[in-house]
């Protein structure tokens, strides 16, 4: 997720709104609501500065508005925790392991990631069966979802996107 939906989601979750939340900040007037405007649709991106006091305001760890870096430990864990606000992704035990699930009646991106991660175990069993290689597994991985043989996800255009286009033609 990035940082301007990220930083719509705290401070929705915080019960904030942009006019609230960017006098919180110490933007004055009718400023205030159209800056945020402007970082939530990422047509500005706020500088660290700025995003370490959006957090403190927010009750929240800076890392946790950013997009995470993942080759660290701190940013893996707030991909996570991103994973499980817009996915439904959930930690949980069985027989006694710790494992991920998505909690599909979450939202139809839920739902939707689930069909792609079952698509993904499809393949990998495919790999531990010897029905196909593991650098044909990789291919497939690294080339996903181009090679993808369900053509469920090849095709198909963003839903943020399909959604501005549309906005875009009813405006005009």
């Amino acid at each position: 997720m990035a940082i301007g939906k990220r930083i719509k989601f705290f401070r929705n979750r915080k019960g904030l709104t942009q006019k609230q939340f960017g006098e919180a900040l110490g933007f004055m007037g009718k400023t205030s609501d159209v800056r945020l405007a402007q970082y939530e649709a990422e047509a500005r991106i706020p500088k660290n500065d700025l995003v370490e006091s959006m957090a403190d305001i927010l009750d929240v760890s800076p890392q946790a508005m950013q997009v995470p870096d993942i080759d660290s430990y701190i940013g893996l864990m707030h991909t996570l925790f991103t994973l499980e606000d817009t996915y439904g992704v959930q930690v949980t035990k069985l027989d006694g392991e710790i494992c991920m699930r998505i909690n599909v009646r979450q939202s139809k991106d839920a739902a939707r990631l689930h069909e792609m991660i079952c698509d993904w175990h499809a393949m990998y069993a495919r790999v531990e069966s010897g029905e196909i290689t593991k650098e044909q597994y990789d291919e497939w991985r690294y080339k996903y979802p181009r090679l993808d043989t369900s053509h469920k996800w090849a095709d198909v255009m963003p839903e943020e996107l399909s959604d501005a286009l549309i906005r875009s033609m009813k405006r005009e």
